[in-house]
């Protein structure tokens, strides 16, 4: 995200970023010469469904990016030809379903909900990760290896709270949009208190989307 990705390249390495948004890559590039990385990351506006490169890769590298394409698996079957031999294709993907608490709370489940159906009406995929083996094999991949990780949070210091009603924030234009949820019932400004509140009172621990890695050898 905003280059995060790109930006972990060191400068033994060179590395070609990118973003359908033109905004998103003028951040990038910013941290990117603002980190003294610019001299071997570059970046790129363009749509991955027809971004077009003058040059093959070792890797293509991917994060929550499948979840928002009307085809993952044909991109990715496109991205292949852009691999030099032996190359490696890696994505890494949210499986949103996992996300839980213990025990179940009402306002943490309405956030949960209010999240999961925005994206959802909005036409991408919220399991993304779950999907991550069957889209490689879509794609005439071999079968990946895969891993799964995630952020869990609990006690009154936790910053999975602000983590939680700053998405929602972010997405209060779009569920708002699509019928998902109001601002009226968010009460975005006081969400993170409120959960903070209830987490405490029931002793909770809550377990944000793992995220999915997949990755494959071709050739």
């Amino acid at each position: 995200m905003l280059g995060d990705v790109s930006l972990l390249v060191g400068p033994s390495g060179r590395v070609l970023g990118v973003d359908r948004s033109a905004g998103a890559v003028d951040v990038a590039e910013r941290r990117a010469t603002e980190s003294g990385q610019c001299y071997w990351t570059r970046f790129t506006t363009g749509e991955l469904d027809t971004f077009s490169p003058d040059e093959t890769f070792d890797a293509v590298i991917g994060r929550l990016v499948l979840m928002y394409l009307p085809d993952p698996a044909a991109t990715l079957r496109r991205l292949v030809g852009f691999l030099r031999p032996g190359g490696i294709i890696a994505f890494q993907e949210m499986a949103m379903p996992l996300t839980r608490s213990f025990p179940e709370a009402p306002l943490f489940s309405k956030c949960r909900g209010w999240i999961i159906e925005t994206i959802e009406r909005a036409g991408f995929e919220v399991d993304m990760g779950g999907r991550l083996p069957m889209v490689f094999a879509g794609a005439g991949l071999p079968a990946p290896q895969l891993n799964s990780a995630g952020l869990a949070g609990r006690g009154p210091d936790s910053p999975i709270y602000e983590y939680i009603a700053e998405t929602l924030r972010s997405l209060l234009p779009m569920a708002e949009a699509v019928g998902a949820a109001t601002a009226t019932e968010m009460k975005v400004d006081t969400l993170a208190e409120r959960l903070r509140g209830e987490a405490v009172e029931q002793q909770m621990c809550i377990m944000l989307p793992p995220l999915v890695g997949a990755w494959a050898k071709t050739g």
